[in-house]
């Protein structure tokens, strides 16, 4: 379908032009009149607009009874065209009242189409938000570009905004990633304390929350981000099926896999790259279809994925996962198109809206601390200090952390970061005013409670920094139960040094304590794999995700709530195609960290491909 230029490829799918051969009208056609209407409609199905718009007004001059038909006709082909001031002379003569049916609306909307390439934005509000008229279906799409056009013009960006949401789910490929980007374009118009003030306003289902919590993000403005709902694992156990695998599983036949053999990433890339092949292999003992997966060097440089994306297409990829960092996959989003899907291992740099074909999968220190702040609301404690390392990671964890606990009703009541190299965090600890217990105190344990508080600490920090701060708040007598991100863990036990971390929760990877059943024991594949061992695990769980997501990719996506059982997390997409973990937490006791709850075993838990090891996906953030 030819669009004009004034709409752009938004509406390239929406279907929503009807030049029928049909004859209009309840008078009887001639034999003529049917012959002359058909070649009118196969002309326009030719992209002839103009000689199509000529042959119907002949139509309209020959055939009284119908003429007004004709001439909306004609005047769409002119639209087709790119020339609506054309039609402005043939519209002007229709009379309304002699349309029947959805006629009448196509011609308000051609008269709002009109109306706004002359700057009347009232108008063509007006003939868009007619409350008494019933638009039909197949023209619902054309009415909200147009509607959406007019309150932009004049000057309501909110509504607009509002009204391309309605558009969304209707829009596929290019026309939706378009009318996401003028979504967002029209929210970026309003100011930030608006912004906020909306999005405080609303309820979680609220559409426009999601949209309005993206564009505050794009600004960097730290938003909520509440734990994903999991409804339903993904689909149902095919029955008479020859292999195990679930309703929306669909492989594709190649695969690439885009990582670094050198460079600074390196190593983790092997790490990854082992994870993702031991899960292939696992699937061997199934009878459901594998790709074929080929690797293509990325040489640790933005240049270089996107070259290794270009290879594995123009090799026959079907779909690519990578590249690894994070300034890899805004240089390869940047392009102006990706003609293969993309399952990226980490989430742009320049927080760029994935393409419609795209899902973003990565280990976000921001999932870790907006989900600790959720688990302390849980635990009844509304008041937190905050004490971080010096690190990126931590930092954006703990923006995330007091975004949500801000929105869950909580508040930040001090904030520290400890200085690199120093040993001594005494000036901060003093620097927090923590309430101090009159008890002599044995350990900070989270279950402990403090005499008129609800308060807690949530800290963001390597094992060794964490070891030196414990001790320091218990020689300060402060006993408030303490909970921290996955760095605390250096991911394998070390009960003489960890005991100092005694009663500390984190929320983590359920692989690493075998918490997620359906998956080989992390023991069991560590013993094996160096690269599965000790500050790799959490790689190697991430590159296991990351083949047992493949097959499920679309119907995450067309399913909301539903969710994939994997090594780092119950995984869930959003409407983005962004991938979310749902963490489980563990506990320090006697120097050791033991998951809390037990298993994060489901009803009906789904085997991705098939295999004993679930699906899921997630990757390091760099």
């Amino acid at each position: 379908m030819r669009l004009r230029p004034a709409l752009g490829p938004i509406l390239l799918l929406a279907g929503t032009l009807v030049l029928s051969s049909c004859v209009p009208g309840n008078t009887k056609p001639s034999p003529a009149e049917i012959a002359a209407a058909d070649s009118a409609a196969a002309l326009a199905r030719q992209g002839q607009f103009d000689q199509a718009a000529q042959a119907y007004l002949v139509l309209a001059a020959q055939y009284g009874g119908h003429a007004d038909r004709y001439r909306l006709l004609a005047a769409e082909a002119w639209r087709e065209e790119g020339r609506i001031d054309d039609a402005a002379p043939t519209l002007a003569q229709i009379k309304r009242a002699n349309l029947e049916g959805e006629d009448a609306v196509r011609y308000d909307l051609l008269r709002a189409d009109l109306a706004l390439r002359h700057h009347d934005a009232a108008t063509a509000l007006q003939l868009t938000t007619q409350p008494t008229v019933t638009v039909p279906d197949s023209l619902q799409l054309r009415l909200y570009e147009l509607r959406a056009r007019a309150l932009a013009a004049t000057g309501d960006h909110w509504g607009a905004a509002r009204t391309r949401v309605q558009m969304d789910d209707r829009l596929q490929g290019l026309d939706r990633a378009e009318n996401r980007k003028q979504l967002l374009a029209e929210l970026g118009k309003l100011d930030i304390a608006s912004l906020k003030q909306r999005a405080a306003a609303m309820k979680p289902g609220d559409r426009m929350l999601t949209w309005t919590n993206e564009a505050l993000s794009q600004r960097g403005v730290a938003v909520a981000q509440p734990t994903p709902t999991l409804q339903q694992p993904v689909g149902t156990l095919l029955p008479g099926a020859n292999a195990e695998v679930r309703e929306g599983y669909k492989m594709p036949a190649h695969v690439a896999l885009l990582l670094p053999a050198s460079g600074v990433y390196a190593a983790a890339a092997n790490a990854i790259r082992e994870g993702f092949f031991a899960a292939y292999a696992e699937d061997t003992r199934t009878h459901a279809p594998r790709a074929a997966v080929r690797i293509y060097d990325t040489r640790g440089s933005d240049d270089g994925a996107v070259k290794a994306y270009q290879q594995a297409a123009a090799d026959g990829a079907q779909l690519v996962v990578g590249p690894l960092t994070r300034s890899g996959v805004a240089a390869l989003f940047a392009q102006p198109g990706l003609p293969v899907p993309v399952l990226a291992l980490n989430h742009p740099d320049n927080k760029q809206l994935p393409a419609t074909d795209v899902s973003e999968f990565g280990l976000l220190p921001e999932t870790e601390g907006a989900q600790a702040a959720d688990h302390m609301i849980e635990r009844g404690l509304h008041q937190a200090y905050v004490v971080i390392s010096g690190d990126d990671f931590a930092q954006r964890a703990a923006s995330a952390f007091k975004a949500e606990l801000l929105a869950r009703g909580g508040n930040v009541a001090g904030m520290a970061s400890l200085p690199n190299g120093a040993t001594n965090y005494a000036s901060q600890i003093a620097s927090l005013h923590l309430p101090a217990s009159a008890a002599p105190v044995a350990g900070t344990d989270a279950n402990a409670s403090t005499s008129g508080n609800d308060a807690g600490i949530f800290i963001s920090m390597r094992p060794v920094q964490a070891r030196l701060l414990l001790p320091q708040l218990q020689i300060a007598k402060v006993a408030l139960p303490v909970f921290a991100t996955s760095h605390v863990y250096a991911g394998s036990d070390n009960p003489t040094a960890d005991g100092d971390l005694n009663g500390v929760e984190f929320c983590d990877a359920p692989w690493l304590f075998n918490t997620q059943p359906g998956l080989p024991r992390h023991d069991d594949i560590a013993a094996l794999l160096p690269t599965a061992r000790d500050g790799n695990t959490r790689l190697f769980a991430f590159g296991m995700d990351a083949w047992h997501l493949v097959p499920y990719l679309d119907w995450l996506r067309e399913h909301p709530g539903s969710y994939l059982p994997g090594a780092t997390g119950q995984l869930t997409a959003d409407q983005f195609g962004r991938v979310s973990r749902v963490l489980t937490w563990a506990k320090f006791q006697n120097g050791l960290a033991r998951p809390l709850g037990g298993s994060l075993d489901v009803q009906d838990q789904p085997a991705p491909t098939g295999s004993s090891a679930p699906p899921a996906a997630a990757a390091p953030a760099h």
